[in-house]
């Protein structure tokens, strides 16, 4: 009923039409038209502070004269509309005021530094602060070579004075790799001319102070020389002394002599010949030829006769040390080293005139002199002393044998190599055959005494063996102690014998032998078994006590079980095996006992 009512007032009542609705393109009016509706629609509500428009947000921006940091950030959109929630209408964001920033603080605060991230143009600005005139390469090794070398001011006190202490030999010698050329020196004077303000770099000032001594080349060969003349004469003298040594050596050794004899009288039977002696060229072929039978070698039935004829020679090669050195020098690079020793010693003598021209100390010049001098007597001599050792060699060739003609076609070098090979092969082979002959010695011994008991050997006492051999060399006090045990072991055997039968025996009778004889029985059995054992075990002792130091002290073992121990009582009861017997050699029967 009343729902009719209210239906009935409805239609009554005079109703408007309804607004019609915005279109759908409303909804994105800008924001400030939005609020110019609903300020038309509600005026109670205040508006909201107008926002920043976006020109004068880029005029702030164009103000900036540095540039700052950036916040990475991500930029909220604006809503359709303003809605109204249970928190107000719109959003947060568009009821915030406005607040106002010193910007010029904050400008200075969060400048950004990234302009100044690229070092590399600075660097490069510092690097055209230095003259670089030389090739990099060059420059480079100049630098590396310097690494070694004292400071530049030592180095050029040093080159004047010719102080062998501040800078070694092979300073002298590097130096002498990084001397400057005419042209090194031209672009550096230029260069320096033309900017006198800006420093040289490390390897041209290094150069520039080279270029300021004088005579600077003639200065470092002259030195180089001094420092290095010990060296070069003596890599030219001891190879010659080396040479005339081992002539002497292998002249004079009586194993020498005789191998080629064997080797000559092999030669002769397998040629069928009758040769007066063969070139020494052919001991490289020794070691190669062989037997048809074991393919042993020549040189290795050589070294057999050698070991079997004189037992008393060498192995040769201990004997001639000198020769296998000689085989380690180029004789031919010696003497091109000899002939360039004596260009340098002239080269010397033009650099002392050129740097006379420019010293000014007498002492110095006149110790340079004195040392030239010295250096070019010494020099003659080495000539002369080369020269007697290659003709001492040419007739040491003629007394081994060898052909005038071909004397001279004769290396030292190669010479020498094939005697000290050689000597070497003839030393390894020699104990090889000095090992095969031991085995073999052995071997004969150990036949003689194979097949025989050791009491068939006559033996030797000695360390090992102390005391007798056989037992016929023993004591006359232990062969009486041993009769005395053997007596006593066969005395109570047999009595343990007669009463553990009469004991059998009376165990089948029990029922004709009263109780009481076989209680006396059994007494009389325990006493005299006791009796003996008493008197073994006194026996033992009494040995044990009388020669305490004849028995070896044997080391201490572990204990052994006691599940299997058995003493003497129980062993002389229970009686003694036939094996037991025999081994004892106390009775030859075959029962037991």
């Amino acid at each position: 009923m009343f729902c009719c009512v209210l239906l009935c007032l409805t239609c009554l009542s005079p109703v408007s039409p309804p607004p019609p609705e915005a279109p759908f393109c409303a909804a994105w009016q800008p924001l400030s038209g939005r609020r110019r509706e609903g300020a038309n629609t509600s005026a109670s509500a205040p508006p909201p502070p107008p926002l920043p428009s976006s020109s004068a947000g880029a005029a702030a921006f164009s103000q900036k004269k540095k540039k700052t940091v950036k916040l990475f950030w991500k930029e909220l959109k604006q809503a359709d509309r303003p809605q109204k929630c249970r928190f107000g209408r719109g959003t947060v964001w568009a009821s915030l005021d406005k607040v106002a920033v010193d910007t010029a603080r904050l400008e200075h605060l969060f400048e950004s530094k990234a302009k100044e991230l690229p070092v590399a143009k600075v660097t490069t600005s510092t690097k055209k602060s230095e003259i670089l005139v030389l090739d990099p390469k060059r420059s480079n090794a100049i630098n590396i070579g310097m690494t070694v070398l004292p400071a530049v001011h030592v180095i050029k006190t040093a080159i004047l004075n010719f102080d062998e202490f501040a800078i070694s030999k092979e300073g002298i010698e590097k130096i002498l790799t990084m001397t400057p050329t005419e042209e090194e020196k031209q672009k550096i004077q230029e260069a320096q001319l033309a900017n006198p303000d800006v420093p040289l770099g490390t390897a041209e000032q290094f150069l520039f102070s080279l270029a300021s001594i004088s005579a600077l080349t003639p200065r470092l060969q002259l030195w180089a020389f001094k420092l290095n003349y010990e060296a070069l004469e003596k890599e030219i003298a001891e190879p010659l002394f080396d040479l005339k040594l081992g002539m002497e050596q292998l002249a004079s050794n009586q194993t020498f002599r005789r191998i080629l004899a064997t080797l000559l009288a092999i030669g002769n039977f397998l040629n069928s010949s009758n040769a007066k002696g063969f070139e020494l060229g052919y001991l490289e072929k020794v070691v190669e030829v062989k037997d048809t039978v074991h393919r042993q070698s020549l040189l290795h039935h050589t070294c057999s006769l050698m070991v079997e004829n004189y037992p008393e020679c060498s192995d040769v090669y201990s004997e001639i040390p000198a020769i296998t050195r000689s085989a380690k020098v180029d004789f031919e690079l010696l003497s091109e080293n000899l002939v360039q020793l004596e260009r340098r010693c002239k080269a010397s003598w033009d650099n002392l005139k050129v740097v006379a021209k420019h010293e000014t100390k007498a002492v110095l010049k006149n110790k340079m002199t004195d040392f030239l001098k010295d250096c070019t007597q010494r020099i003659i001599i080495l000539k002369v002393v080369h020269r007697r050792v290659i003709n001492r060699f040419h007739s040491f060739l003629l007394f081994l044998g060898q052909p005038s003609s071909s004397v001279r076609d004769i290396k030292v070098t190669s010479f020498c190599r094939i005697i000290s090979e050689f000597a070497l092969e003839y030393r390894t082979t020699r104990e090889r055959v000095l090992t095969l002959k031991r085995k073999r010695a052995a071997h004969r011994e150990r036949t003689k005494t194979r097949g025989k008991m050791i009491t068939e050997v006559p033996c030797s006492p000695g360390p090992c063996s102390p005391g007798p051999c056989s037992p016929s060399e023993a004591e006359p006090g232990q062969e009486e102690e041993h009769e005395n045990m053997k007596n006593l072991l066969i005395s109570s055997s047999n009595s343990l014998n007669t009463d553990t039968r009469g004991l059998r025996r009376s165990r089948a009778v029990r029922s004709k032998t009263p109780p009481s004889q076989i209680s006396v029985a059994k007494d009389d059995g325990t006493t005299s078994q006791d009796d003996a054992t008493d008197e073994i075990m006194d026996r033992l002792v009494k040995s044990v006590t009388q020669n305490p130091t004849d028995r070896a002290s044997s080391p201490k073992t572990r204990k052994r079980s006691r599940l299997n121990r058995k003493s003497l009582r129980r062993t002389l009861k229970s009686g003694l095996s036939v094996d037991v017997v025999q081994a004892l050699g106390l009775n030859k029967s075959e029962d037991k006992v």
